[in-house]
């Protein structure tokens, strides 16, 4: 039976992992050592867009903005990166997804040399036919930027492919390349952040039977 979707772009952060621990202890580290005070419940806005973005935002400085961004890794590269934990049913929707002929992306905005290393960790690397994620220095380092060049690498028609993500930024940006979304809504999207999502999952199951078309 041909899959509905062949192609299942995953972000990452909400919506394959709960890495809201290891973010915000890297963000409040960043922060204290610029002398900048932020309510921790106030902080969920640095998780999925670009961080220079929300760090530039926050701290009102370009300058200082790019010094948090190099604090936040100094403490995300060794410690943060793993104050993380699998979200429950993801490992056998992947799984499930790739034994019935799927083809797994990831297109997330965190470094791919970050997201390849938590994929790895977590056992989940294997699942994937590629892993596509921002440039820890480079060009692309937008959600839009990082889906369209996993198209581009996977050669996927965006007819095929179905988006599964959190939060505002995945599902604007696939949109705006074509494809199909699946808001992930065990992530950390605000009330009503992703209501315009094609489909809205309460659990990873959901995925599945929107990706085969059942």
């Amino acid at each position: 039976m041909q899959a509905r979707y062949p192609y299942v772009f995953f972000d990452l952060d909400g919506t394959l992992t709960d890495s809201a621990p290891g973010i915000l202890n890297s963000c409040e580290y960043a922060l204290s050592r610029l002398g900048i005070s932020r309510a921790r419940e106030d902080m969920y806005a640095f998780i999925g867009p670009p961080l220079l973005d929300t760090f530039t935002k926050v701290t009102g400085s370009p300058d200082l903005g790019q010094k948090a961004l190099v604090l936040y890794r100094e403490y995300f590269a060794d410690r943060g990166i793993f104050e993380n934990s699998v979200y429950p049913g993801i490992g056998e929707l992947l799984r499930e997804l790739a034994a019935a002929g799927c083809k797994n992306v990831l297109a997330t905005a965190k470094p791919l040399v970050y997201a390849q290393r938590i994929l790895e960790h977590f056992g989940l690397a294997g699942y994937f036919c590629y892993i596509g994620g921002a440039d820890l220095n480079g060009p692309v380092r937008t959600k839009y930027g990082v889906i369209e060049r996993d198209l581009a690498t996977t050669g996927a028609n965006p007819a095929c492919v179905l988006m599964v993500g959190d939060r505002r930024d995945d599902v604007d940006a696939a949109q705006g390349l074509g494809i199909a979304t699946a808001a992930a809504g065990w992530g950390y999207a605000e009330e009503g952040e992703v209501d315009h999502a094609d489909f809205v999952c309460a659990k990873p199951e959901d995925v599945y039977a929107i990706a085969l078309g059942r």
